[in-house]
């Protein structure tokens, strides 16, 4: 269980022209269990792309080893040509679950850690911070609960005030690990409309997600795992009956006399163990 302030990031000079990720051969043990398989894949600035795939297939994983909190054991990664180490480009927001509510912050606080490697140890805020806090939840919609405790918002609500902790970090990669799961569907066209905003920013978003249907219809690319990389591309072609047995198995069923796009069921999203924790 994290606390709010265990995430830490340091400036880090990009390489001019270096593309935003990229992945070779990357490869995650935890001791003898693979997380990873020789993982490659490359993403451009500005692209948003699904991350789906069953429990257990890596995808928390991924996101852990961008964000530079886990160690690959094997291949390698580039954050605009370095590799990774907690960049201050990088905006993780961590499943929901692994977080601890209670920690007694307000809404401003938690944005204003957004703002802590820059402001740096030791030292107050000025003037600059604060109003980059207040236009960071004002870009989500929550300056009116600015002053709430966290532990008190929604589920929802939550999420926003990360996603603007990310944007007053000034973060250029946003990872969201499960942002959608037990949202409302208010809350989950809210959040997509907050990514629409970055998306004009030109923000890489990685979105770890169990639905298919949104998937499809919200992102650029999707990137299907099952700890091997089944498939990287337009949705329409990664989430084929062939992919998706491949990264499902026998989780999913074919429906007797269906037509072929429509002949697969997905009988559980939830159906292999959770990843095991660094």
């Amino acid at each position: 269980m994290q606390t709010l302030q265990q995430l830490r990031y340091t400036a880090i000079a990009h390489v001019p022209g270096a593309p935003g990720l990229v992945a070779e051969g990357l490869t995650v043990y935890y001791g003898t269990i693979p997380a990873l398989l020789d993982v490659s894949f490359a993403i451009g600035v500005g692209e948003r792309v699904a991350v789906v795939g069953p429990n257990g297939a890596g995808k928390s994983t991924l996101f852990k080893v961008i964000a530079g909190l886990l160690r690959p054991t094997a291949g390698t990664l580039r954050v605009f040509g370095h590799p990774p180490g907690a960049h201050l480009c990088i905006g993780y927001v961590p499943q929901r679950n692994q977080i601890d509510w209670g920690f007694p912050v307000t809404v401003t606080d938690v944005v204003m850690m957004g703002r802590s490697a820059k402001i740096g140890l030791f030292r107050w805020p000025r003037r600059q911070d604060w109003e980059v806090v207040r236009r960071a939840l004002r870009q989500v919609d929550m300056e009116g609960l600015a002053d709430r405790p966290i532990g008190e918002l929604s589920g929802g609500q939550q999420q926003r005030v990360f996603l603007a902790r990310a944007l007053a970090q000034e973060a250029e990669i946003l990872l969201l690990d499960e942002p959608l799961t037990g949202l409302d569907t208010p809350s989950q066209e809210g959040l997509f409309a907050v990514l629409d905003r970055l998306r004009e920013q030109g923000i890489i978003v990685l979105v770890a997600t169990h639905d298919l249907d949104q998937a499809a219809s919200h992102f650029d690319r999707v990137m299907l795992l099952n700890r091997h990389l089944v498939a990287l591309g337009p949705a329409a072609e990664v989430l084929s009956p062939a992919h998706l047995l491949r990264a499902y198995g026998g989780h999913l069923h074919v429906l007797p006399g269906a037509e072929e796009a429509a002949a697969l069921v997905l009988a559980d999203t939830c159906c292999e163990g959770r990843e095991p924790r660094a």
